[in-house]
């Protein structure tokens, strides 16, 4: 049976629309893949908790809300993934990197350039459709 993660995902915007992207340093089959920053949900935490939990631990912000903006299920080889996608109306502080991985801002446009998981390829199709950013 395939081992399914439920996965809260933030989209953050800075004050010129680009959004907020890390490089994954787990050494596993995804290792250097681009993603949209987030984590595992922990038993009896909501998608928005998680998204603050991991986001202070990962990258150091404090979100504001979130507002839902979609659910993207992904079967990968080795797990089914059930993405919880969510964006962030506010944060303060300043983005860093507290696990080593590289972090960027990227415009919305410019996402494709980079190798991002194949679960995250629906989230930026989706964003360029909401802000006519496509390519």
């Amino acid at each position: 049976m395939t081992n399914r993660i439920d996965v809260a995902v933030g989209i953050v915007f800075d004050s010129e629309g680009r959004v907020l992207v890390g490089q994954r340093v787990v050494k596993d089959r995804y290792y250097g893949k681009w993603e949209f920053p987030g984590g595992k949900l922990e038993k009896d935490e909501s998608v928005h908790q998680a998204l603050k939990r991991e986001f202070k631990e990962e990258v150091g912000l404090e979100l504001g809300e979130s507002q839902e903006f979609m659910l993207i299920e992904h079967d990968y080889p080795d797990r089914l993934v059930r993405l919880f996608v969510r964006t962030v109306d506010s944060f303060s502080g300043e983005a860093r990197s507290l696990e080593g991985q590289a972090l960027r801002w990227v415009a919305i446009e410019e996402l494709t350039k980079l190798d991002f998981l194949q679960g995250n390829q629906e989230m930026i199709n989706e964003l360029q459709r909401a802000t006519g950013s496509g390519v």
